[in-house]
C-alpha cells in the first residue's frame, strides 16, 4: 500500500461527544422537571416505596452488628448495675437485721429489768441490782458470777433472785465479783412451801441430761401433791424470805415399791440466760438478836452474899 494512502492525523486522546455545557443544561432541565413533577404531581413517590421495600433486608442485615453490639453493652451495663443493687440491697438487709437483733436484745432486758424493779418494789428486804458476767467453768456445778462484790456490800450467803422468783445464792465473794450457785445445783437445797396445802418440805437441786430442775424428796405417798402445785420459800431458814417463788410441781411420780413419791419440779427463775438479777440480804441478819438468857444460879448466889439483889433481866 501507497504511503501516502494513510491517514496521518493522531487519534484524539478523549472520545469526542456533546461539550459540557450542552450536558450541564440538559441534566440541570431534566432535575428541575423532575423536582416540579414531584412536588406537583408526586411522581416519584411509589418510585421511593419500591426502593425502600426492595432495600429494607439489605438494612436489617446491615443493622443487626449494630443492634447486637448495642444489646451486648446494655445488657453489660444492666448486670452490673443490678449486681450493685443486689449487692447494697443485702448490706442494707444485714444492716437492718443486726439492728433487729439488737432491738430484740434491749427490749428483752427492758422486760427484765420492769419485773426486776416491779418483784424489788414487792420486798421488803435490802437488795442490791447485779449483772450476770459469766458462768462457771466447771462442769459438774450450775454456778454464775455477777459483778458485785465485797466492795459493794455482797456477803456470803445472800439469796440471789430474778424477776420470775429464786435464782440462788451467793456462796463465793470476792472484792469485785461474787460467785452464785444456782437451785438447780446438785449440793444446793431450799425450804420451801406449798401454797395450795400449806404443807412445808425441802426441794434439793436435780441437775440431769434431760433438763436441770429440782426433786421434793422424802415426799410420802399419802401427801396431798399435785403437778401444777406452786412452790414458794417457807422462810424458815433464816435465809431466803418467805414468799419468793421458787419451782411449780411438773411430775409425781408415785412408786409401789417404796414409801415415798417421787416429785420432780421446774424453777420459776430462769436458771439459763438471765442477765440481770437482785441479791437480797439474808434474812438472819435482819432478825432482832435474841433474847439474853438469865444468870446462872451461881451468879446470883454471889450477888446475894455481896448485898445485891439481881433481878433477871427479861426479853426486849
Amino acid at each position: 500500500m501507497p504511503l501516502g494512502t494513510l491517514d496521518r492525523t493522531p487519534p484524539p486522546f478523549f472520545k469526542q461527544g456533546p461539550s459540557a455545557l450542552s450536558k450541564l443544561v440538559v441534566f440541570s432541565a431534566i432535575s428541575l422537571f423532575l423536582m416540579v413533577a414531584d412536588l406537583r404531581l408526586g411522581l416519584t413517590a411509589p418510585m421511593r416505596s419500591a426502593i425502600a421495600t426492595a432495600l429494607y433486608p439489605v438494612q436489617w442485615a446491615v443493622m443487626q452488628p449494630v443492634q447486637a453490639v448495642m444489646g451486648i453493652g446494655g445488657y453489660m451495663t444492666s448486670l452490673h448495675r443490678a449486681q450493685q443493687t443486689e449487692a447494697d440491697a443485702l448490706r442494707r438487709l444485714a444492716e437492718q437485721a443486726d439492728r433487729h437483733l439488737q432491738l430484740e436484745q434491749v427490749q428483752m432486758e427492758n422486760r427484765q429489768l420492769r419485773e426486776l424493779l416491779a418483784m424489788r418494789e414487792r420486798i421488803s428486804s435490802p437488795s442490791i441490782g447485779a449483772q450476770v458476767l459469766y458462768d462457771t467453768a466447771d462442769p459438774f456445778s450450775r454456778r454464775v458470777v455477777i459483778d458485785r462484790g465485797q466492795t459493794h456490800g455482797i456477803v456470803a450467803g445472800s439469796p440471789v433472785i430474778d424477776e420470775s422468783g429464786v435464782l440462788g445464792q451467793v456462796t463465793r465473794v470476792y472484792p469485785l465479783v461474787s460467785e452464785v450457785t444456782l437451785l438447780i445445783d446438785r449440793d444446793q437445797s431450799i425450804p420451801v412451801l406449798n401454797t395450795r396445802t400449806g404443807v412445808r418440805s425441802v426441794a434439793f437441786g436435780q441437775p440431769s441430761a434431760e433438763g436441770d430442775g429440782l426433786e421434793l424428796r422424802y415426799t410420802l405417798s399419802s401427801a396431798d401433791i399435785e403437778a401444777g402445785d406452786l412452790l414458794t420459800t417457807s422462810g424458815i431458814d433464816g435465809v431466803y424470805p418467805p414468799g419468793l417463788p421458787v419451782a411449780r410441781v411438773t411430775r409425781v411420780e408415785r412408786r409401789a415399791e417404796s414409801s415415798f413419791n417421787r416429785v420432780q419440779c421446774e424453777p420459776m427463775a430462769r436458771v439459763q440466760g438471765t442477765l440481770h438479777v437482785l441479791v437480797l440480804g439474808p434474812t438472819g441478819l435482819q432478825l432482832p438478836p435474841p433474847p439474853e438468857a438469865e444468870a446462872s444460879q451461881s451468879r446470883q448466889r454471889r450477888d446475894r452474899h455481896g448485898g445485891t439483889a439481881v433481878v433477871p433481866r427479861s426479853a426486849p
